[in-house]
């Protein structure tokens, strides 16, 4: 039989090799066809006489990337018209059996009776690492960049096919929820260390490893379906087991606050899974998977985490008649801490990299911090010393502007001060070619004004990266007024060669991310003047879904840098553009108290040294409090609404202001650049999925009681009104480039 997705040929030998190869794809995924051909397949071998053993491989340079989400999305839509038409009873049946197919399939290579034998040549995570794990043998090819797992509770779902059943009968009980819930993949060596895989061969001995195992006499049966199986952590009810579920619930409360019900349903689907046969406990774990399938969190992570990131990593905003750029040599003006990053990225990713600063000593200091940042990789094994060599021979660290004249990208990063980055302006401007782009990395002043002292402001664009820049996976894109599409389409191209996630956005103060942080920040000294327990603060943004407290995140930024930053709008747009209280504030931690956050160990926290103890919030800051309430009096959640809501408020209204014009930038932005609640899917679909007319009840209920920062933009007042979405009313071009 032909297959479209697969490729079958038995040998001499009555050996099957199944070979994966999806036409038109660069990488396999587990997609529709490809469940049912593999049903048929396994069908097929199993009742053919003839068929000794099966192999199955891929033809792709990875085995598999893991499940085509998009077929999910399809899925709720089919439950919500079974819903309408048939009741919930009906819808819940039909996504259970559909939602159990891939399971089931899986199972019935384990029982088909006929030994299988997974050759993995390359990347297998979700979906495609348990098509592996259902297969009696698994031998994985040497490949130093082959990487195992199951990374599906990164989008708010978990392993629907038999992952949450098999790791941890294969491994140590606390490896196994490792694996599950942080989601993180492994290299080949590890998962050999684990028992994931059985062994690893040079790549070219791969199909005969996987044949001569079938040979040898491999058993076509798994370890649980064996008479006198034990787990591997000992039954759930031991002394192991009770080890580990009850501070495993601890840790899970610690981690995620209860928000994400994909790794709640992980916890469950181990504990009740260990404790009943392995069919039994397979239909357990589709019940889980419906379940969860059916939550908002899976819907609005898979949306922003997974097909949105996809869409705009693939260049969805980039202008389609631009032919690609070729950005082989870039400048970064600046060599602090921000640019010495930036230029450690752009060599990292191959770029040539001139980094200049105001005298050599400064340059240097710039470069060196991309050597110690390489050997730090070279520590953790990610990189190897001819890397270092290699990377650090690509940077060159001078004060002299004369080494701009052979670049293509000019990146500035001086200090936060329109008088600095004019003074930059003039001194390069002399030394660029004709069509270099020239772009700021200015994180909240305006573009189009600072595009005023450029001579061409066609070629000015603001690239705002996120600190620590290594780390940070955000990269914003600010067009000024007249920024042209080269310019934009450069900066795109970059972004993508160096490995970071664009989002557009038009000019304003504080763009888009800075706008809306600037809110979560602002909000927990509000709440600090008001009263509310430092301590208190920072629990509740965390138990709302922020990856840090407010007060935290202030000490990492920099307090003066805050307190120049509000002197700067201060003066830009008048004393009624910030809060008195609160500049008042600033300046007593800044100015008389001499705490300036985490850079001289000292701000909302003290800092010890390293390697003595862990940060705490500074007793003084009690006596800073006008006074102080008691929280048991406290609503914690309203006190968690006030974080979520004052940033979604502020990002509806950057809509309104159409510096976000895709409402996929905002919630990837918002999760990617400052953390906003990853299980909301982001800022937009956060109001989105409360619904308008409910966000906006909210906020009037906020409004009234903490003032104006929450009062609903016009546009959200329509858009309620009329029972409108942003992805209804600003529905995103599908449309992107390759």
């Amino acid at each position: 039989m032909a297959y479209k997705n697969f490729k079958v040929e038995t040998d001499a030998e009555g050996i099957a090799l199944v070979t994966w190869d999806i036409p038109g794809r660069s990488m396999n995924v587990l997609d529709e066809t490809s469940t049912n051909e593999l049903d048929a397949i396994v069908k097929d071998t199993t009742a053919d006489a003839a068929v000794k053993g099966v192999v199955i491989t891929s033809a792709k340079e990875a085995f598999c990337a893991g499940a085509d989400l998009s077929m999910l999305e399809g899925m709720n839509q089919a439950y919500a018209k079974v819903f309408k038409e048939q009741g919930e009873t009906a819808a819940n049946q039909m996504l259970f059996e559909q939602s159990r197919r891939f399971s089931q399939v899986l199972r019935s290579i384990e029982t088909s009776g006929k030994p299988w034998a997974a050759a993995i040549n390359g990347l297998a995570l979700g979906g495609g690492f348990e098509i592996t794990l259902c297969c009696h043998y698994r031998v994985a090819a040497e490949n130093p960049k082959t990487r195992l797992g199951l990374p599906e509770v990164k989008v708010g779902l978990f392993p629907g096919a038999g992952g949450t059943q098999r790791v941890p009968r294969l491994v140590p009980p606390q490896d196994a929820m490792t694996i599950l819930l942080k989601g993180d993949p492994v290299t080949i060596e590890k998962a050999k260390a684990l028992n994931l895989i059985h062994a690893i061969v040079p790549a070219g001995d791969l199909i005969k490893a996987a044949k001569d195992w079938i040979k040898g006499g491999g058993k076509a049966v798994a370890p649980w379906d064996e008479k006198g199986f034990k787990l591997p952590g000992g039954p759930v009810f031991s002394k192991a087991g009770m080890m580990m579920f009850p501070a495993g619930n601890a840790i899970y409360r610690r981690e995620t606050y209860d928000n994400y019900p994909a790794a709640r349903a992980i916890m469950s689907c181990v504990y009740e899974g260990l404790q009943l046969p392995i069919d039994a406990a397979l239909r357990v774990e589709s019940r889980y998977f419906t379940s969860v399938l059916r939550s908002k969190e899976a819907a609005a992570m898979i949306r922003s985490l997974f097909l949105s990131m996809q869409e705009l990593n693939k260049g969805a905003r980039r202008p389609k008649d631009v032919p690609p750029t070729k950005v082989k040599k870039i400048a970064v003006i600046g060599a602090g801490f921000m640019g010495a990053s930036v230029g450690y990225v752009s060599a990292r990713a191959g770029l040539d990299v001139v980094l200049i600063d105001r005298d050599q000593e400064s340059a240097d200091k710039g470069k060196a911090h991309a050597q110690k940042a390489i050997e730090d990789q070279i520590k953790k094994g990610r990189a190897k010393p001819a890397d270092a060599e290699a990377l650090l021979a690509r940077i060159t660290a001078t004060p002299d502007y004369a080494a701009l004249k052979d670049v293509d990208l000019v990146i500035e990063a001086v200090f936060e001060d329109r008088k600095v980055k004019a003074e930059t302006f003039a001194k390069a401007q002399q030394y660029l070619k004709p069509d270099v782009i020239f772009a700021s990395n200015t994180s909240t002043l305006p573009i189009t004004s600072l595009a005023e002292g450029f001579k061409d402001q066609g070629k000015f664009v603001g690239i705002h990266f996120f600190s620590p820049v290594e780390k940070m996976m955000l990269v914003e894109i600010i067009l000024g007024k007249n920024t042209g599409d080269v310019a934009l389409a450069t900066a795109l191209d970059y972004v993508r060669t160096i490995g970071k996630t664009p989002i557009v956005v038009n000019d304003s103060r504080g763009f888009f991310a800075n706008r809306c942080v600037g809110r979560y920040v602002a909000e927990g000294n509000e709440m600090f003047l008001e009263g509310v327990p430092p301590a208190m603060i920072e629990n509740c943004a965390k138990m709302a879904g922020m990856p840090v407290g407010p007060l935290s995140l202030s000490d990492e930024v920099a307090l003066d840098l805050g307190l120049k930053i509000m002197r700067a709008t201060e003066a830009d747009l008048g004393p009624n553009a910030i809060n008195p209280d609160q500049k008042k504030l600033m300046v007593e931690m800044v100015e008389k108290q001499g705490r300036l956050g985490r850079k001289n160990s000292k701000g909302f926290y003290d800092y010890p040294e390293k390697g003595k103890g862990q940060k705490s919030l500074w007793p003084g800051l009690s006596a800073l409090q006008p006074k102080q309430l008691d929280p048991d009096t406290l609503d914690v959640e309203e006190l968690k609404q006030r974080f979520l809501v004052v940033q979604a408020v502020e990002a509806a209204r950057t809509v309104e202001d159409h510096v976000i014009t895709d409402p996929r930038e905002a919630d990837v932005g918002s999760i990617l650049g400052f953390g906003f609640a990853p299980f909301t899917g982001g800022t937009l679909s956060y109001i989105d999925f409360m619904g308008t007319k409910k966000f906006v009840e909210l906020c009037h209920k906020l409004e009234a009681k903490y003032g104006s920062r929450f009062t609903p933009p016009k546009l959200l007042e329509e858009m309620a009104a009329k029972g409108e979405t942003f992805y209804g009313r600003f529905a995103p071009k599908k449309s992107a480039a390759a």
